[in-house]
């Protein structure tokens, strides 16, 4: 599926300081925990929580986000359909990232089991 060049350079350029906060909000609405959403981001991108904090300082973009992260090598595991896109089929590589962890996040707040967000079993 190809998502358009403006798409495509607006997710580049989005910082993650301006979206992480709405993470937090749609898991914790659902009875989910910082903790928890740490796990994730931690499993796909290889990145601590003071990792996040300093990226957050520093208002990193998504594509320098992606570009420190050493991404997990089951998140092609990822599958389904995000934001209207099938993630299997963006041929964007860091749109395809952002949505690997944009459908994380949504299956921790719909209250996934871990070891299945986490691809483990």
């Amino acid at each position: 599926m190809s998502t358009t060049k403006e798409h495509d350079e607006r997710i580049a350029t989005m910082t993650f300081a301006s979206v992480y906060p709405h993470y937090v909000t749609k898991v914790e609405k659902k009875g989910r925990t910082v903790e928890e959403l740490h796990q994730v981001i931690t499993w796909l991108t290889g990145f601590q929580p003071k990792d996040l904090q300093r990226m957050i300082k520093s208002a990193v973009t998504f594509e320098q986000f992606f570009a420190e992260a050493t991404l997990n090598p089951n998140a092609s595991l990822i599958t389904g359909t995000i934001c209207g896109y099938r993630i299997e089929e963006i041929e964007t590589p860091l749109t395809k990232q952002v949505r690997y962890l944009d459908k994380l996040v949504d299956e921790l707040a719909k209250g996934r089991k871990m070891e299945k967000i986490l691809r483990t079993t």
